[in-house]
């Protein structure tokens, strides 16, 4: 019999040993042990099982020595207790060591072993693994033929059992967190990092290849949240899940990315990648299934989705990919909703520009490495330049002159648009004031200036405008702020008030693109605003275009009635400018008179008017 000594120093390498295992290495690191426990009690098999109440049976974890079985044909592998024999049944609730040695109380035990190993009979120890009240499991010895165990044996296997059961606490613990992390607790789809991971792996080099990846987005979640509360919304969302779930193939993986957006991969079946036809009719299958009612707290629900479907190749970037399918589905989004959007060629040169964008605008704007073109806007009845625009332009080091329109999603996204803005304002303001220098006999000159809606809901916007025509010893009455229509019903309140702060500096406001907006007759009425600008949509075909006649009549009317100037954006025919000055429009702007240019340019088109004048 082995010595106490020698048994406490066995417990202390045992508890050395476990130190750093995880769910991963728990199996290896018992086999392990295991090894190391059968040579020590000169017995002929060790084994540890868990109990899962849940299945109502105990599970083999890991033997000593590994017999070669299929676990599906294995009868030790799964054994439940309400049909194991009193032996195995007994390790549901085993509280103490469990000796069992060859006799006729046994047989049935020794049967079942008989079937797995061929063993006649053999002799078993069972130390139970206990997490307080519950037996979590088993480590037991069996000893071909018949063994007597010393009390100190079983004392120290006792022990060894108890460093076991807090190993499998740990790993329970370890695996509830894993599946949290990997599982997400409102739809029990895989989250943001289990898709992430199942991305990586699909898209390494040497994988089969494309990989079609489908982000959906539920249209006007918003809505439902805000009439029925967040809890219903959480019931539709759980509900819409279940619903794409039901209409998925087993190999594809479900996720949701968080809020309202979820995402589908799809798998290869027999090793063959998805076609783009079957990941579109995949994608329509989706978005019908979404579309169908479903009932939340009483209410019968329908909301669309926007689809976006994107195609990562073996070698690929899993953000590259994602990127691509959600701006697919912004796209889809942009057009209505309800639609299934495949990223193109187009849309990642798109998506390069604005990375490119991202990337160099910060520094361009702080650098004052932008610049500004100036169009000008005409007296229709002298041809005489009355006031000027001031469009900011982007010289890049690569991709040339870029106008607004290619980067001030980019400004506003990045938090830029008071920076830029101020820096327009002031150059703008400064380059004016050099021009009325010129010719200070003259009429003076005015300047418009586009402002963002971010930039018009600032509480200092008013203030910071007027320290600028202070610095630049401008007076208010040459400036003209142009606002979109989208500007003013974005945060109503606020832009009132900005805009009646900037009316008592003395500055102009003029509202940009008029007809394309959402302004209405009341709320023009109430705007301390004083023109208008004939959107160019109008205008372009202007004399040839029943509908743009009638239209642009309404839009000078309008103006007429309320006191507004009006200034007609995007001339280009002199049949067009006939017709404005025909329906009372005497001012504009367009190519048919100067293309925005660069200050000197248009500093000679005013020295050639001043000349022709005299």
């Amino acid at each position: 019999m082995t010595g106490r000594v020698d048994l406490d120093d066995l417990v202390s390498s045992v508890a050395t040993d476990l130190m750093g295992i995880t769910a991963a290495s728990l199996h290896d690191a018992s086999q392990r042990l295991l090894h190391q426990l059968v040579d020590y009690f000169e017995v002929d098999v060790s084994f540890l099982r868990r109990n899962d109440h849940d299945l109502g049976a105990t599970i083999l974890v890991a033997e000593w020595p590994p017999r070669q079985e299929d676990p599906a044909d294995d009868p030790l592998a799964v054994v439940h207790f309400a049909t194991a024999d009193p032996t195995f049944a007994a390790l549901a609730t085993l509280s103490s060591v469990l000796v069992v040695r060859p006799s006729p109380e046994s047989d049935e035990y020794q049967e079942r072993i008989r079937q797995a190993s061929g063993i006649p009979a053999v002799s078993l120890a069972t130390v139970p693994l206990r997490d307080h009240e519950i037996t979590t499991g088993t480590l037991g010895f069996v000893k071909y033929g018949d063994r007597a165990w010393a009390t100190e044996e079983i004392n120290a296997l006792r022990a060894v059992a108890a460093l076991l059961a807090q190993l499998q606490a740990r790993v329970r613990a370890e695996e509830r967190l894993r599946h949290m992390a990997y599982h997400d607790e409102l739809t029990g789809l895989a989250t943001r990092r289990a898709l992430t991971d199942h991305l990586a792996e699909r898209l390494t080099a040497d994988a089969p290849g494309p990989v079609p990846l489908i982000v959906i987005d539920v249209d006007r979640l918003k809505a439902l949240n805000s009439f029925l509360g967040y809890a219903a919304g959480d019931r539709f969302l759980a509900t819409l899940a279940d619903r794409l779930r039901s209409v998925s193939p087993p190999d594809h993986v479900l996720g949701r990315l968080g809020g309202d957006e979820f995402v589908a991969i799809m798998g290869g079946r027999g090793g063959h990648p998805p076609t783009v036809e079957d990941a579109l009719a995949y994608a329509e299958t989706l978005r019908r299934a979404a579309g169908e009612p479903i009932q939340v707290g009483g209410e019968e629900i329908c909301r669309a989705v926007s689809i976006g479907l994107a195609f990562g190749d073996p070698g690929g970037t899993v953000s590259e990919l994602m990127n691509q399918a959600d701006q697919a589905m912004l796209q889809a989004k942009s057009h209505g909703g309800n639609e299934v959007v495949v990223f193109t060629d187009e849309m990642r040169r798109q998506n390069e520009l604005r990375t490119d964008v991202e990337l160099h605008l910060v520094t361009a704007v702080r650098n004052g490495d932008l610049l500004l073109h100036y169009q000008p806007e005409i007296d229709l009845l002298t041809g005489t330049i009355t006031a000027v625009e001031a469009l900011v332009r982007w010289p890049h080091p690569t991709l040339g002159l870029l106008p607004p329109g290619v980067f001030i999603d980019v400004v506003e996204t990045t938090n830029l648009a008071g920076e830029l803005g101020r820096w327009v304002l002031r150059t703008g303001c400064r380059q004016l004031r050099a021009w009325h220098a010129l010719d200070p006999d003259g009429p003076p000159l005015g300047l418009s200036v586009n402002v963002t809606p971010a930039e018009l809901i600032t509480r200092d916007f008013a203030s910071t405008v007027a320290g600028i025509l202070t610095d630049t010893d401008l007076d208010g009455r040459h400036l003209t702020l142009e606002i979109t229509e989208t500007a003013i019903v974005r945060d109503t309140r606020q832009a009132l008030s900005t805009l009646r702060d900037l009316k008592d500096i003395g500055v102009k406001v003029a509202i940009d693109d008029f007809g394309t907006g959402y302004s209405s007759l009341a709320q023009l009425k109430a705007l301390p605003v004083d023109g208008l600008k004939i959107d160019r949509g109008f205008v372009h075909s202007l004399g040839q275009d029943a509908g743009d006649l009638a239209i642009v009549r309404a839009i000078v009317a309008l103006a007429d009635s309320f006191g507004l100037a009006v200034v007609a954006e995007g001339v280009e025919t002199e049949l067009a400018a006939r017709t404005l000055v025909d329906l009372g429009c005497t001012r504009a702007q367009g190519y048919l008179y100067a293309k925005p240019c660069g200050a000197a340019e248009l500093e000679t088109m005013l020295a050639m008017q001043r000349f022709a004048g005299r």
